[in-house]
Formats: C-alpha cells, structure tokens, sequence
C-alpha cells in the first residue's frame, strides 16, 4: 500500500506543500500562489520545491488540494515543463475525497476545509472544531463519526484590514501583527486599535462559533488551529489546544491513504462473475 506522497495545499494567497510518510510531514514548506498567467516563477517554483522534496522518490504520487482553479493549472503546468505531470493528480478531480458531509449541497464546499477536517480526525479519532486562519476564517465541526457537518466562513485578518483601508478615507493599511500586550487593551493610536480590532474579531467569531457547536453536539470538542494566521491569533489563547500547519497536508494524505485502502478491497474481493 502507498504510504509516502507529495501533498500540495494551493490557496488564494500561499501554497504549501510538504512529503508525507504515514501521515507525518517531512520538509513544509509555504509558497506564494502564482496569482496570473505571466507568474511563471511562482509556478515553477513550487514544481521546483517539490522536485527538492522528493529527492530519489521518483514514482511517488503529487496530490493536489486546491481552491483557485486557476492557480492550479498553471501549477499543473509547471510540473508538465519539469516531466512530472504524470505523477500529479487533483484532489475531487482524479481521486475522491472520502469524507461524508450533511450539507445540503456538497459541491460548493471548499476542499480546504474538508482536508482539513479529515486530517483532524485522522489525528484525533473523534470529534473536533477545525479553525483555519487564512485568506478567509473558516470554523468548522467535524462529528465523532468522521461526518462533515459544516460550519462558518468569514473575512480573515488582511482582508479585514484591508477593507478599512479601502472603505474610509483615513484609515491606513496595514498588515496583520501580533498584539503588544505591554500597550493594554484600549487602542493608543488608530493602527493600534485596527489591530485590537480585527484580533478581537477573530478570536471572538471562533469562540462564538465553538461555543454553538458544543450546544448542539452536547459537549466541547477537541479545538485544532491551522492556516497562516493561525499562531499570530491562538499562541496565547485558551480556546485552542493544538496549532497544526500541516493540518490540511495530514488530510490529503489521508485521502489517498483511505482511498488505497478501498483499492485494495476491491482488488481482494472475490469475482462474482
């Protein structure tokens, strides 16, 4: 059975991608997503990063999660110009995602936040709210049984705080910082309380949306972090007992562990003909 992959997570701002051995990632590592057809170093880039990770493993698989459709083909195209394109192939496209969801229209759901919920679980086994700090802020429930359930999406910190920006006439832009905790809780100057302001947001809608999930299912689920704003946000929170920046990596190994599985099934199951 196929143990070993390269996984590559394309999101709207950073790709990463890592090689994983029974689940565990070996050698991260965060990209910036080609955001046009002219970005041919981005692309080639990360078809060079993966080369790197996969040194003298050259028939393992290239699996691909993505959210920008676009990104992706021309990531797809890089690795055609390196020869690997016959290796790779596209999570939901090539190979099934094998996750139930209660949704009522799965097709529109992300795969981040479905690898995400499923690298959870493979990692815990039980039921778990799944925050991802990215692009957008998604907070999502997986049950105890591995059934997807849903959950939230919102604006994430630099989308936040560029729409200030974008939407007065006075506020600067700025980029998401940590919090300086020595300056206390009351904004001392305008970027000061733009900061306080979007963390507060943050932390606020995933305490909020946790707290619904533990009223509907009875009891508080295990809270895993993941996502680039991830430590900037939950290093020094409560809530959050685990940040994990491979968590989407650690699903889509599990995806083509899960579905290696059901090959084999099948190819052992006994002919009816």
């Amino acid at each position: 059975m196929q143990t070993s992959i390269l996984a590559i997570a394309i999101g709207n701002t950073r790709t990463r991608l890592a090689r994983l051995d029974n689940l565990v990632p070996e050698g991260a590592v965060s990209l910036p997503t080609p955001t046009s057809d002219d970005d041919v170093p981005s692309a080639d880039a990360i078809a060079s990063a993966a080369s790197a990770l996969l040194e003298d493993q050259a028939n393992t698989p290239i699996l691909i999660a993505s959210v920008n459709a676009a990104a992706t083909k021309r990531i797809q195209a890089a690795f055609a110009r390196s020869g690997d394109a016959d290796s790779v192939y596209v999570l939901g496209r090539d190979v099934p995602i094998p996750m139930s969801t209660s949704l009522d229209d799965d097709s529109t759901v992300g795969h981040d936040r479905l690898l995400s919920c499923l690298g959870a679980y493979a990692l815990l086994n039980e039921a778990a709210a799944v925050v991802d700090a990215g692009t957008c802020i998604t907070v999502n429930f997986i049950d105890g049984t591995g059934v997807f359930q849903g959950g939230a999406i919102a604006p994430g910190l630099s989308m936040m705080l560029s729409s200030m920006h974008e939407h007065t006439a006075a506020l600067p832009k700025l980029s998401p910082a940590s919090l300086d905790d020595s300056r206390g809780v009351f904004g001392k100057d305008t970027p000061h309380a733009m900061h306080l302001g979007v963390v507060g947001a943050a932390r606020g809608l995933v305490r909020y949306h946790v707290e619904r999930f533990a009223e509907v299912y009875g009891a508080y689920p295990r809270i895993l972090a993941t996502g680039g704003d991830a430590p900037l946000l939950f290093n020094d929170d409560d809530l959050v007992e685990r940040i994990e920046p491979n968590l989407q990596l650690i699903g889509i190994a599990h995806a083509a562990k899960l579905n290696a599985q059901d090959a084999q099934q099948a190819d052992a199951a006994p002919d009816d003909q």
